[in-house]
């Protein structure tokens, strides 16, 4: 993005665990964001989770960076670090802030009492997830409405998401995708560091929580004939009974390498991967999903609207296991097509731009800061007649039959940043 020429503006990026990235996507977005705001001439503040013991530098690519601690619970750990951020927040006033996660909407009425406008990126349905019991769900459904009502914009970094706040809310949302960084396929020396060879296994890369379905992949690939073996990359806090169990479903050509800090061993992992099996439901437009098209990786997906978004015609889809069974087998019968389709995945990826997404939040910042926003916000009342959602789209594609197309699909690629309204159908 290039240097402004114009007055820059004082920016804070609240509520994730903070840059240098190493978790998920929230934090990539802040680091690709956020160091593009930099380059364009404002000054950017992000707010880091940092644990005792960890680095705290000052600075991170030309980012400031305000450290501050967390409850170690995991439902009170996003919402206490975000607390203290808006407090100090008040006390070091910007011109505009986005606050990353819906969760944290309690604190959004501090923000517009202090005048400070605030966008919310809302993040994917987390009510779906299956790591929170019923009152874990129904705080994530309560605070979708606060963040609806209480935000000067939202943020939703997929189609399906946008299309979920305007049905349920009649609400606008600002559609602001992650890039998918262009990932070669030349460079495989690191493979033989964990005694893989290119094009010589499948590939699983995944936070362990029922949701992201590891377990399904798992015991899919178990009733395989496969002869590849099947590499799964991840780990997660909180989740002991789920990763025993995703454990439990392996056979001896599973092989776990557990959370992944390598980021050059981990991208010749998907250039290099024979397959990219991904099964993510309910969060949006996925980081991992996105670096695995930017790699060329033939990928094969559950079947949900935001991946069939990200993948369209190149990608092959799952719910069962008796699907991973399937796809797999079948794609090992068929190199040449698995080819073909991570070719066609690497042509959709240049419609993940981080240039364009960074162009996409610096416009919203000053509309922010311009204060250029409706000063009557949707109430948050959800529509009569709306009920909870399940994302899942179309049949499932069934392997040797044309995929079926998204609507999008027959045009021509488009970047993935747009607004849209509660108008639009």
């Amino acid at each position: 993005m290039p240097r402004s020429t114009s007055d820059g503006l004082r920016i804070a990026l609240v509520g994730t665990r903070g840059v240098p990235a190493r978790y998920g996507g929230f934090e990539t977005a802040v680091e690709e964001v956020g160091r593009r705001l930099v380059d364009a001439g404002h000054e950017v503040v992000v707010y880091c989770r940092t644990a005792p013991g960890q680095p705290r530098p000052s600075t991170h690519l030309g980012m400031r960076l305000v450290h501050l601690p967390a409850l170690r619970r995991r439902s009170l750990e996003t919402l206490s670090h975000t607390g203290l951020s808006v407090a100090h927040l008040l006390a070091h006033r910007v011109d505009a802030a986005i606050v990353f996660n819906a969760a944290n909407a309690p604190w959004l009425p501090l923000l517009r009492a202090a005048r400070i406008p605030v966008a919310t990126h809302v993040d994917g349905l987390e009510w779906q997830r299956a790591k929170w019991g019923g009152a874990g769900r129904r705080y994530y459904r309560m605070v979708e409405a606060l963040s609806v009502r209480w935000s000067d914009a939202l943020i939703a970094d997929a189609q399906g998401i946008a299309d979920y706040y305007r049905d349920e809310f009649a609400a606008p949302t600002e559609l602001l995708a992650y890039g998918a960084p262009a990932i070669t396929g030349g460079a495989a020396d690191k493979l033989a560091d964990v005694e893989l060879t290119s094009r010589g296994f499948h590939l699983a890369v995944a936070r362990f929580e029922p949701e992201n379905h590891v377990d399904v992949i798992v015991d899919g690939y178990r009733r395989s004939g496969a002869t590849l073996p099947l590499v799964v990359v991840g780990s997660a806090p909180y989740a002991d009974e789920y990763t025993a169990r995703v454990h439990a479903l392996a056979d001896d050509r599973v092989r776990f390498l557990g959370g992944l800090w390598d980021q050059e061993l981990l991208d010749q992992l998907y250039a290099h991967c024979a397959t990219y099996l991904h099964g993510h439901s309910v969060g949006g437009t996925n980081p991992s999903l996105l670096r695995a098209i930017g790699a060329g990786a033939a990928t094969i997906a559950f079947d949900v609207s935001f991946n069939r978004e990200v993948l369209q015609t190149s990608g092959r889809y799952f719910r069962t296991a008796d699907d991973v069974a399937a796809a797999v087998t079948a794609a090992e019968a068929d190199p040449a097509g698995v080819r073909r389709d991570g070719d066609r995945a690497r042509v959709l990826a240049a419609r993940y731009d981080w240039d364009d997404v960074a162009s996409g939040y610096g416009t919203l910042c000053r509309r922010l800061a311009a204060r250029d926003f409706p000063r009557s916000r949707p109430s948050g009342r959800r529509r009569t007649g709306s009920a909870p959602v399940d994302p899942a789209p179309a049949p499932v594609r069934q392997l040797g039959k044309p995929p079926v197309p998204s609507p999008r699909s027959a045009a021509a690629p488009e970047t993935a940043v747009r607004t849209t309204t509660g108008a639009q159908s």
